[in-house]
């Protein structure tokens, strides 16, 4: 064998190795991304079964306000049926932003909830509405995480797909598409979790 020959080998192997990491790397970063979204997963489905029990435990004071109930449930399995379109592909852009408009919703309805809770002294002071409270509390500051932890991984994995020479090949390795971000409607929300008050 040449020298040449042996040179050119040399380059193409490290090429090659060149090409592996750069896909091993996307691979990575994506997986990162996608267990961050099932972190968020986890931790919606915590305070969406909260929510019946909150539901529960108002309707024997707020006879009256059956609507404001209605109008929780209604957001909540809206938001848990956009939840399960969002995990079976949360590389999907419309899945995520879909996600952000019904908790925004979401938040808005409890948000309603806490304002007629407000007018229910007894309510307020109920055991399990505070337990409750203390519950959906811990979870919105778990979901407050997984959902900084999932935009981080997201920022990570769109940063290393769109660096040079990365970029050239990523849609060629299948990774055409950005991580979407897990933004609300409301810029606002973003800093001011939802308030349960009771």
């Amino acid at each position: 064998m040449g020298t040449t020959l042996i040179v050119v080998l040399a380059i193409v192997a490290l090429f090659a190795l060149f090409i592996i990491s750069i896909y091993n790397t996307l691979i990575a970063l994506k997986n990162r991304y996608l267990n961050a979204f099932a972190q968020i997963e986890v931790q919606l489905k915590r305070r969406y079964d909260l929510i019946p029990n909150l539901v529960e435990t108002a309707k024997a004071y707020l006879k009256h306000e059956r609507e404001t109930l209605e109008l929780v449930v209604r957001a909540r399995n809206q938001a848990a049926q956009i939840l399960e379109r969002a995990k079976a592909d949360p590389s999907n852009p419309s899945n995520i932003q879909a996600l952000g408009n019904a908790e925004h919703n979401l938040a808005g309805a409890l948000g309603k909830l806490n304002v007629v809770v407000e007018a229910y002294p007894d309510l307020k002071a109920n055991e399990n509405m505070i337990k409750l409270h203390e519950e959906i509390a811990s979870t919105e500051n778990r979901v407050s995480f997984a959902r900084q932890a999932y935009n981080d991984a997201a920022t990570s994995y769109n940063t290393y797909k769109q660096s040079f020479p990365q970029n050239i090949f990523a849609g060629a390795f299948g990774h055409a598409n950005d991580a979407a971000f897990l933004e609300f409607q409301d810029k606002a929300d973003i800093q001011n979790a939802p308030k349960a008050a009771f």
